[in-house]
Order: structure tokens, then C-alpha cells, then sequence
């Protein structure tokens, strides 16, 4: 067992969380972790936003149960949104961590001015989001796309191994979203605001093209 005392929790609806996990476990491999997936509910982002609270709440109570946590991250943007605000009035012992789409780092990176944001209805939609994004008036334009069916399909993918539904998903959304690139009026810099979207990076990739920045939220945690 890793560490001074207890374990770090990261729960997330099913394998979106596992793209945190990874990075975490990169950075600190000598802590011990507990990973929750949600797999009944998921995916959260097409939730209701009472049903997911309820089960970020539930979750974490399970996850005390196991033992003492230095702490826990909801490795969901969703359910950061969400619920995280609730989790820390409720445990104002434990330290939570959330996952955000990474769009003030891609504000300052982009030179065009113009960002993509993938993400679920759930998290565009939240006040959180909605703050965030009133944070950085001025200082980029955003192109919002809501992803609906993308985590689920990505969710059946690692499940059965057909990629035509990712695939064809990702290809309409990103055709929505308008031009990619680094030239004026582009979007040059394409935030993946779903811990879920990163299994999808290399279709991504070859969708947005080499010079486009693509950020994740898997480090910054």
C-alpha cells in the first residue's frame, strides 16, 4: 500500500475516469487508488442532473466505508458540475477533486482565438460551465458542441469493439463545429470537456488535423 495513510478515490460512470486514473497513477505511483465505475447509471452526461448528484453522493459514502481517503476525485465532468459543490458541504473532511474542460489553459494557448469544446448537454448546461466560461469573456471566442450519444457510444465500444457509431458521431460533431486549423477564424485549439472523449483522441486527431492543440483534462488533475 502506497503512501502515509489511506487511499485516493476517483469514480467517474464507467471507463471515462480510467483516462484521470491513468495520469494519476503516472504523476504518483507510489499512492494506492480505488476506482468506482459507475457502470448501471452511465453514461451521466445523459442524466438526469438529480439522479447524478444522488449517485456522486452515494458513491462516496461507499468509498469512506472501504477505509480512510486522502481523497477523492470525480473523475466526470458532469458530475463535477454537478455534484461536487455538495460532496464538499457534505464531507468537509475529505478533500474532493473535479475535472473541468480545460478551457482556460486553451484560451491562453490559442493564437486564433477560436476554441472547440466537446462536451455532454449536461456539462454545457451547468452553472458551473456557464461561470467558467463568463470567467474568460474576451479572451477567446468558444464553439460549444454538445456530444449527445458520443460517451455511451464510446462506452460500447470498449465493450464489443465496433467503432462505426464513435466514428460516425465524432465525424458529426466536428463537421458541426466548423474549421479547424491556424488560420483566422479557426479553431485551433479543440478542449475534450468528457473524460470519455480521450479513447477517441486518435480519431479526433485525424478528424481536426496535426496542427490543431487538443487538450484533456487527465494531467491538469
Amino acid at each position: 500500500m502506497g503512501g502515509q495513510q489511506g487511499a485516493i478515490g476517483v469514480f467517474d460512470s464507467d471507463i471515462g475516469g480510467l483516462s484521470v486514473l491513468k495520469a494519476l497513477r503516472a504523476e504518483m505511483p507510489q499512492e494506492r487508488f480505488i476506482y468506482w465505475a459507475d457502470s448501471g447509471y452511465a453514461p451521466y452526461g445523459e442524466r438526469s442532473d438529480d439522479l447524478v448528484v444522488a449517485r456522486s453522493h452515494d458513491i462516496t459514502e461507499q468509498l469512506l466505508a472501504k477505509g480512510p481517503l486522502k481523497a477523492v476525485v470525480v473523475a466526470c465532468n458532469t458530475a463535477t458540475a454537478l455534484a461536487i459543490q455538495h460532496l464538499r458541504d457534505e464531507h468537509p473532511e475529505v478533500a474532493f477533486f473535479g475535472v473541468e474542460p480545460a478551457v482556460k489553459p486553451a484560451a491562453a494557448h490559442s493564437q486564433t482565438h477560436r476554441v472547440g469544446v466537446m462536451a455532454t448537454p449536461a456539462t454545457l448546461g451547468s452553472d458551473k460551465f456557464v461561470y467558467l466560461l463568463q470567467s474568460l469573456e474576451g479572451q477567446a471566442e468558444f464553439v460549444l458542441q454538445p456530444c449527445e450519444g458520443l460517451a455511451d457510444a464510446i462506452e460500447q465500444q470498449w465493450l464489443d469493439g465496433k467503432d462505426a457509431p464513435v466514428k460516425a458521431l465524432c465525424e458529426k460533431y466536428v463537421s458541426a463545429m466548423g474549421a479547424f486549423g491556424r488560420q483566422a477564424g479557426q479553431i485551433d485549439t479543440l478542449v475534450l470537456g468528457c473524460t470519455h472523449y480521450p479513447f477517441a483522441l486518435p480519431l479526433l486527431r485525424s478528424l481536426v488535423g496535426e496542427n490543431v492543440t487538443i487538450l484533456e483534462t487527465g494531467e491538469p488533475v
